[in-house]
Formats: structure tokens, sequence, C-alpha cells
């Protein structure tokens, strides 16, 4: 017996992380949308699961700052207001200048070398002004950075503040493609600082592009949306 509920357990567990990296995906994708009411029932049959890994996904998106639950309402993929993404921006600048200033002193020359291959697809990318191939380069870029700090806390709290404001990094992409060129300048400044190991430089351009990025963003919303 006791054998049988330690396989189930794990079953269950199973269940549920594949569960969360699919709705996570979609959710980061822009496949579900910000503010879209997430149904238990519906999903679990869709992915042909029962509901309690469902459930138990949804306890760990919500802790991604993924979805929010809402007492007799349901859960929904999370919408961050401006207001507080102006604020969530200002923890981000925060934190990568941090990252920036560890990966200068950890990073290995094969993560460089990892760095400056994304940095390459960005400007080819941006020659086209291609917004949907530049976001996941831009994720990437920003994903290697942050490991080459080498810091699991510093890695999970920045996914956590990063997560809150996919919907308008896209969003400031997609409505900017003429910026991409500038923005791939910027990366490549400063994955040439950390390559350097110069600390104050890297910390110092990470803030910097963090807060012109929430200038874009403002310049962004202000101008109509792009045609899909």
């Amino acid at each position: 017996m006791a054998a049988q509920s330690t396989i189930e357990m794990l079953q269950q567990t199973s269940l549920t992380t594949l569960v969360q990296r699919e709705l996570e995906r979609r959710i980061l994708g822009g496949e579900l949308a910000p503010g879209a009411k997430l149904i238990e029932t519906d999903i679990a049959a869709e992915l042909g699961v029962s509901r309690g890994p469902v459930r138990e996904a949804f306890r760990a998106l919500e802790q991604a700052s993924l979805v929010r639950t809402e007492k007799n309402r349901g859960v929904f993929v999370r919408q961050v207001s401006l207001e507080e993404a102006n604020e969530i921006y200002e923890v981000r600048a925060a934190l990568e200048g941090l990252i920036g200033r560890l990966a200068a002193r950890r990073i290995r020359p094969g993560q460089v070398e990892k760095i400056r291959a994304v940095v390459k697809k960005m400007h080819a990318v941006g020659r086209a002004r291609d917004a949907a191939a530049y976001y996941p380069l831009n994720v990437e870029f920003h994903e290697l950075l942050v490991e080459a700090a080498g810091n699991r806390a510093l890695q999970a709290n920045y996914r956590r503040i990063v997560n809150e404001l996919d919907l308008y990094r896209r969003e400031t992409i997609s409505r900017s493609a003429e910026n991409i060129p500038v923005s791939t300048r910027e990366h490549e400044a400063i994955v040439n600082a950390v390559a350097k190991a110069d600390e104050k430089l890297a910390e110092r351009l990470l803030v910097e592009h963090v807060i012109e990025s929430r200038e874009r963003l403002h310049r962004a919303l202000a101008k109509p949306a792009r045609a899909a």
C-alpha cells in the first residue's frame, strides 16, 4: 500500500510539472492573454489529466506571478497595470545591476560565447525589424546573463519579476520594431563589459538598459498597436 501511494504521488507530481510547463509556455508565448480566465475542468480535459495536477499547477503559477486567484471568481492570467509595471521596472533595474556585477565577476568563456551568439542573431533579425523573432532572443540573452551571475536566489527573483513584465516587454518590442537595432547595440555593449570583467560598467549599462526599456514602453504605448 505504501509503495502504491509513493507511485501515485510521483505520478501526480510529474503530471503537475507537465501541466505547469504547458500553461507557462502558453502564457509566456502570448497564447493565453493577460486577464484570461483559466477553467480547471477545461484544461484537465484538454490535457488529458485529472483536476488535481491542474489545481497544483495553478498554485505553482501563482507563486511564479503568472496567474492570480480571485475568491469566488476563479484563476486568471496575471494582468499588471502600467503603474505596477513602472514600479516593477525599478526593482528589475536593481536586480539587473547586481546581475551585471556578478556576471562580470563569474562568467566563463563558454558562457560569453553563447551570449555573443545570441547578440549575433539579434543583429540579423534587427535588420529585418522582425519583432516576433527578436522577443525570444531578448529573453534568452537575459536568461544566459542571470545564469552567468551564478546566484540561484537572484535567478529565482529575477524570473518572477520578468514574468510580471512579460506583457509589457512583448508589447514594447512589437510596437517599436524600429528600436530593435538600438536595443541590440545596448546588449552588445553589456556583453562586452561582462567579458572584460568590468563589474562597474556592466552594472551601469544594465541599469541604464532597463530604465531605457521602461521609457521605450511608454513611447510604445503612445502608438497604435501594429496590425497582426
